[in-house]
């Protein structure tokens, strides 16, 4: 009973009609390289660049609206992430944020000491890795995942701990082929070393309820622009580690958590959008209660309305000739990378372009993954909460005509 209420409660038509790119009539299935954005975060964008604004402070109102804005935006992303405010960083993006973590962690990292990387990963969370084990002169394994059934394989994990490992990177959702790791075994694995466990939580925000402690992540990142915010990234972690961090930093910036791993001037109008952001995440459907408690409601019928259009749209192409569809985890987000038999995944790309349909062609960062799969290229499609049937069958039926 409880899963049909959820199910009447999710109005995709009313979110739909927030959102002013949907107009041009075109079905998008891009989200997992961005969402569209809905019209009270451009908005919010709009209010913050239009009113008095200075650098933060407290004597004038141009400051204090800054520090509001900043403020703000901590406590929105505390509730979506289920962290303490004064925890929550912003940076250019998760990219960004990774370079600079991998920098600031690799100062401690000495001859003899390893790292482990996992092949389900998108390159944000593998490159920056890479380049400081290079620097620092320490050993990289690699936790693997099963191309047959796209679970990452906790053994691969365990296997390659040492008491010398000081990071196990992995992410929580791939972006290519949407795998959730059981990350809270990992977790544990990590745990039982002095390994600290540095999530890429990317693709995984946009789709679920994020409790990052209860995932036992040390460090967190993802991006508001995957979840219908702007373009800017978040780190968070855990208040005692980031206490004893020493990132690089200009020498009059603030020793402050989390000011001292926020490099320059934040750009406050893209804060202002990430809190009206995560405000429209929590209004997805009729609830009471705190923000948190408003967003566990909403992504929940979220989570309901994307794995039931996932499951008509895996139906669907099930009865496509020469699909090969490479998302096939048991705990998985809405997101399906395929190849075809015959044909080219960009020209498949290009002719549903032309029916009104985005859906892009690639391996989306994902290097390591796509290696491991053995594609150079495939279609990519991402749900998000303005999709819908009809989208669905638009693209089935496009896909179809393609293969013929």
């Amino acid at each position: 009973m409880e899963h049909s209420t959820t199910t009447r409660q999710y109005d995709v038509a009313a979110v739909r009609e927030q959102f002013p790119s949907l107009r041009s009539g075109r079905a998008h299935f891009d989200a997992p390289g961005g969402t569209q954005t809905p019209e009270p975060v451009a908005r919010a964008v709009y209010d913050a660049l239009t009113a008095p604004l200075s650098n933060r402070g407290r004597r004038t109102p141009a400051e204090r609206n800054a520090d509001a804005i900043v403020l703000g935006a901590r406590a929105a992303m505390g509730d979506l992430l289920g962290v303490d405010p004064g925890t929550v960083a912003f940076g250019r993006s998760a990219t960004a944020l990774t370079f600079e973590m991998a920098r600031t962690l690799s100062q401690g990292w000495r001859s003899g000491d390893d790292i482990i990387l996992s092949r389900l990963d998108h390159d944000a969370n593998v490159g920056p890795w890479l380049i400081a084990a290079g620097r620092a002169g320490v050993q990289v394994s690699w936790a693997d995942f099963d191309p047959a059934t796209g679970e990452l394989d906790l053994a691969s994990v365990a296997d390659q701990l040492t008491p010398r490992t000081r990071l196990v990177a992995v992410t929580a959702a791939s972006n290519l082929i949407g795998t959730r790791p059981d990350l809270a075994a990992v977790a544990e694995l990590v745990h039982g070393t002095p390994a600290l466990l540095y999530v890429d939580g990317v693709h995984h925000t946009a789709h679920s309820f994020v409790d990052v402690p209860a995932l036992g992540a040390d460090l967190y990142v993802c991006s508001p622009y995957k979840f219908l915010g702007p373009h800017c990234g978040v780190l968070t972690g855990r208040a005692d580690l980031l206490r004893d961090l020493a990132p690089d930093k200009l020498r009059p910036s603030t020793d402050d958590v989390p000011e001292r791993f926020e490099l320059g001037t934040l750009p406050y109008e893209l804060l202002a959008g990430t809190t009206a952001a995560v405000d429209f995440l929590a209004g997805l459907v009729p609830a009471e209660g705190t923000r948190r408690d408003r967003l566990r409601a909403s992504l929940a019928a979220l989570e309901q309305h994307e794995d039931t259009l996932r499951a008509r749209l895996e139906d669907g192409l099930a009865q496509l000739p020469g699909v090969t569809v490479h998302s096939l985890a048991g705990h998985r987000t809405p997101t399906l990378f395929m190849t075809f038999a015959d044909l080219p995944a960009a020209e498949v790309s290009d002719r549903l372009a032309a029916d009104g349909i985005d859906a892009p062609a690639g391996t989306f960062y994902a290097y390591e993954p796509a290696r491991r799969l053995g594609v150079d290229s495939g279609l990519r499609i991402g749900l998000a909460p303005y999709s819908t049937e009809d989208d669905l069958d638009r693209f089935l039926t496009s896909v179809g005509n393609c293969l013929r």
